[in-house]
């Protein structure tokens, strides 16, 4: 099973990662990378830039609206995230709790659905099964 792991934070959280040395932040999410990569559950993680230089594509009217960021109380955005291939929901709120954030700090967990999900005999998911199966086969080679 493959579970998101979202990572969002207050304004204090952030004012608190401000005031640490960088290179703390920087240690502590390698490691913490570093011991899920050997555990062999870490299939992808990424940090953001700030919501300021984002934007949001809102589909309310016919003409798609796009608005320059910030667009959100910091409490609703998210920082980065982790996508972590576990055996249970259990496995991912254990890695979960490990990540090394402070108060005010907080990570969202979603199971990442996949092609099980979704009725085996319709096209386009026939489609999305050779999609990924041609990503992997593109993944191998470079």
């Amino acid at each position: 099973m493959k579970f998101m792991l979202i990572m969002r934070a207050t304004d204090e959280a952030v004012a608190a990662y401000t005031e640490m040395p960088f290179e703390q932040v920087i240690e502590a999410m390698g490691r913490y990378n570093e011991s899920m990569l050997k555990a062999g559950v870490l299939v992808a993680g990424e940090g953001l830039t700030d919501a300021a230089e984002g934007f949001v594509v809102d589909f309310s009217a016919d003409k798609p609206l796009i608005t320059d960021g910030p667009y959100g109380e910091t409490k609703e955005l998210f920082n980065g995230f982790w996508i972590l291939e576990v055996s249970s929901r259990e496995e991912a709120a254990e890695w979960a709790s490990r990540a090394p954030l402070g108060p005010g700090s907080f990570l969202e967990v979603r199971r990442v659905t996949g092609v099980e999900d979704f009725p085996a005999d319709n096209e386009w998911i026939q489609k999305e099964a050779g999609w990924r199966e041609q990503q992997a086969q593109r993944s191998e080679q470079g």
